[in-house]
């Protein structure tokens, strides 16, 4: 599962021995992010899009800033949750032209410093629009507006469904005419919709269909419209293989739909560009998550290897974040990938809690006080999604190489 090269036994990160990358950073735990896995992945992805698809990447996944540096070189725009996120959008030389923010809960202040900063917006409540109507007004700037729509339709076999019944995320289908109107009444400057109907998926065929609808509901929503749409953000959700039995999002149905997507766009929303937003997909496999072994502990025949790291800097990992039913991480030993010694461990961490578990149980190179465990599948949500404060342990850094 790991794209991760090994030489001499021993996991290659950047370039660079796991070891060796561990005294260059000059403590453990630590999350590393590879630069030439980020943009292949990229590169992957322009092959398999239409060459009209714009393709943005949403910095909540990950918003480490000389990640997010990196990554706006790579890609055509940011998307952002929250004012914190456009200062390091912004900071990364990001185009504000390409820069889109979202969130259910965006405060004035934001809201006007989108304005000021000139930002497309993607409304998700009828609040906001005085809010930006009286931002535009005072600073002599458009209001640039998307609206977030929330459809009646959900995106099937997602990790979190983002649309379809009561949701928080964007403006039912069925109020969109009112708001709408409303922006055509307070001059906001239209430019089209967002639709992000969920995440984590490994089924191309409920994503094509997840699009193929977004597309049909925009070409409705545009009838009633105060402009031409100008910006169509179909949403992502594409998935990473995290555990055992699960296999690599297929790209090609998914490149054959927005193909067939794009051309349609062309000709019944000519001035449409159309944005794919990806976080996960785009970095999740990038990163690893490495702690070192500070105990190594057998208690009534199981062994537990004891790190200097757990779910305060990894609470994905730990099975805290959206698992019901707690499965692993691949997870290894990442100076002794390759040895022939194996057995059969729990990685755990230094918290006084029993949901401190990195690895429950599985069989790993047999390691020793020292050692470095590794946590694969750790690009995206990590460090940021997780309790860093909890019982006041030393802080996690991070490093891009």
């Amino acid at each position: 599962m790991s794209q991760f090269s090994v030489q001499d036994g021993e996991l290659i990160v950047g370039g660079q021995p796991l070891s060796l990358l561990a005294e260059r950073v000059g403590q453990t735990p630590f999350y590393a992010y590879d630069r030439g896995l980020l943009r292949a992945r990229v590169a992957a992805l322009r092959q398999a899009l239409p060459a009209r698809m714009k393709l943005h990447y949403a910095m909540k996944a990950n918003p480490m800033p000389a990640l997010v540096a990196l990554m706006a070189g790579l890609v055509d725009g940011i998307d952002v949750a929250s004012a914190g996120e456009l200062k390091v959008a912004l900071d990364a030389g990001a185009d504000p032209a390409e820069i889109s923010f979202a969130g259910p809960g965006k405060r004035d202040a934001e809201l006007r410093q989108a304005v000021a900063a000139g930002v497309l917006i993607n409304v998700e409540s009828f609040r906001e629009l005085p809010v930006l109507a009286e931002a535009a007004a005072r600073f002599g700037l458009p209001a640039r507006v998307a609206v977030r729509v929330n459809p009646d339709f959900e995106l099937k076999g997602s990790g979190m469904k983002m649309s379809g019944g009561p949701k928080q995320f964007g403006i039912d289908t069925e109020q969109m005419p009112a708001l709408l109107a409303e922006i055509g009444r307070l001059g906001l400057g239209f430019e089209g919709f967002h639709l992000f109907a969920g995440s984590q998926n490994l089924r191309a065929e409920s994503i094509c269909e997840a699009q193929q609808k977004s597309f049909e509901l925009a070409l409705r929503l545009a009838d009633s419209a105060p402009g031409p749409v100008k910006f169509l953000n179909l949403g992502g959700g594409f998935g990473i293989p995290y555990f055992p039995g699960e296999l690599p999002l297929d790209l090609a149905p998914i490149s054959a739909n927005l193909q067939q997507l794009s051309e349609r766009a062309a000709a019944e929303l000519p001035q449409a560009e159309l944005v794919i937003e990806l976080g996960r997909y785009l970095v999740g496999e990038a990163g690893v998550y490495v702690s070192r072994i500070v105990d190594r502990k057998v208690s009534r025949g199981q062994v537990f290897l004891v790190t200097d790291g757990g779910l305060h800097h990894h609470l994905a990992a730990s099975g805290n974040f959206g698992q019901v039913i707690r499965k692993n991480y691949p997870v290894t030993i990442g100076n002794k990938t390759r040895s022939s010694e194996r057995e059969t461990a729990s990685v755990v961490g230094p918290l006084c809690t029993p949901l401190d578990v990195l690895a429950d149980r599985m069989e790993l190179p047999v390691a020793d006080i020292g050692d470095l465990a590794v946590v694969f599948q750790s690009g995206a949500y990590g460090l940021t999604a997780s309790p860093g404060g909890f019982l006041g342990h030393p802080a996690c850094v991070e490093v891009l190489v």
